[in-house]
């Protein structure tokens, strides 16, 4: 059972325990986009269900993959996302929508890929030479769809699940086996992973694969007011968004950039060379030094204080980061003090997880659990 504690009389309560499942699957399927370091919408669904209520407005700073956005429209809410990488944007908008898979069917159908020159041969060490081909096709399809303005909801759709298929480590995507597919590889290193498997890469049916992982999403249905809902999507950094109205959101679930643990650029590197995504040098954050993260911590923070409700809240995760040395809760905790908002408690919802990975600095494989730390501010 779930504990609350403090561990000094001036820190904020601290409420641990499992607060949500600790199954992988255990959610929408419409969510099962990879994206670096996305939690699992449980977390967002928590606060959603005990903050807001239906029709309320939902805000996420620091979409990714839009885990929260698509979470609360399914809970029956409006939401705002906000993201500084175009990529986000990609991944995410397609899935704010109903989609029909007839409609999906019958696009792919039709598409006739265009013939276009491979120029980068270099990736060939992930694709076979007609796999690479259908992708040059895909590039080539999208664009001129976007040049001359029909670009749809439907070619979005596909853009999205095909960029989703690119890499990973199985046959149901594009390429050779490789890295998870939420972490793209250097070309050097994956010609060691080829070598050392003695691998080569096989011929993959992009539209059938496309068509399966798109059945795959939508295997579950959406709600009947899934529609009726509005979304709205920014891309700009999380401390100026003006488009968003003072006072009008209800609710903030969000993860910030942990300093430099993830490299976002270098890590989707091959998503934005399919999508033709160019993110603005400079603009993703990669920051070494605490006193740079909490600088953008404190803007961000005072943001999100200008358009949050009287009452509102924000479920802000963070973590240990630098192998536990470091806690940014007790950053994001001053720098939300800083913009005039109450620290209610700590929550860290600890579960028992098999999966090989290193989280706040745990090693999974060891002690068998995984762990999620979220600061929860109200205005």
């Amino acid at each position: 059972m779930p504990t609350i504690e403090n561990t000094r009389p001036s820190t904020p309560p601290i409420k641990q325990g499992e607060f949500w499942t600790a199954k992988q699957r255990y959610g929408h399927p419409i969510h099962e986009v990879s994206y670096r370091a996305c939690y699992k919408p449980q977390l967002p669904a928590y606060f959603i269900e005990r903050y807001a209520e239906p029709g309320q407005l939902i805000y996420d700073p620091f979409m990714g993959r839009g885990t929260t956005l698509i979470e609360a429209k399914l809970l029956g809410n409006n939401v705002i996302g906000n993201d500084v990488n175009p990529l986000s944007t990609i991944l995410t908008a397609p899935r704010l929508c109903e989609q029909n898979l007839e409609k999906i069917t019958q696009r792919i159908e039709q598409i006739t890929l265009p013939e276009v020159e491979i120029k980068d041969k270099d990736l060939l060490v992930f694709f076979e030479q007609q796999t690479l081909a259908e992708l040059y096709g895909w590039r080539s399809y999208f664009k001129a769809r976007q040049a001359t303005g029909i670009f749809d909801e439907v070619d979005a759709w596909l853009q999205m699940t095909a960029c989703n298929r690119l890499t990973g480590h199985s046959k149901g995507f594009f390429s050779v086996y490789t890295l998870p597919p939420n972490q793209a590889t250097t070309l050097n290193a994956q010609r060691k992973i080829n070598a050392k498997r003695s691998q080569k890469p096989d011929y993959r049916n992009t539209k059938e694969l496309i068509l399966k992982k798109s059945k795959s999403l939508l295997r579950q249905g959406l709600p009947n007011n899934y529609n009726a809902t509005t979304s709205t999507l920014l891309c700009r950094s999380a401390d100026a968004t003006p488009e968003i109205q003072s006072e009008s959101v209800q609710l903030i679930v969000t993860s910030p950039p942990f300093l430099d643990i993830v490299n976002y650029v270098g890590d989707n590197w091959l998503r934005n060379w399919f999508c033709q995504c160019k993110p603005e040098p400079g603009k993703l954050w990669q920051l070494r030094k605490l006193e740079d993260w909490t600088a953008k911590m404190n803007a961000s923070l005072k943001e999100m204080s200008r358009v949050l409700k009287p009452e509102g809240r924000i479920a802000l995760e963070v973590g240990e980061v630098r192998k536990g040395k470091l806690k940014l809760e007790e950053q994001i905790i001053l720098a939300g003090q800083a913009a005039g908002l109450k620290v209610e408690y700590t929550l860290i919802n600890s579960q028992t997880f098999t999966k090989t990975a290193n989280c706040w600095g745990v090693r999974n494989n060891t002690r068998g659990t995984n762990s999620n730390r979220i600061v929860v501010f109200r205005k």
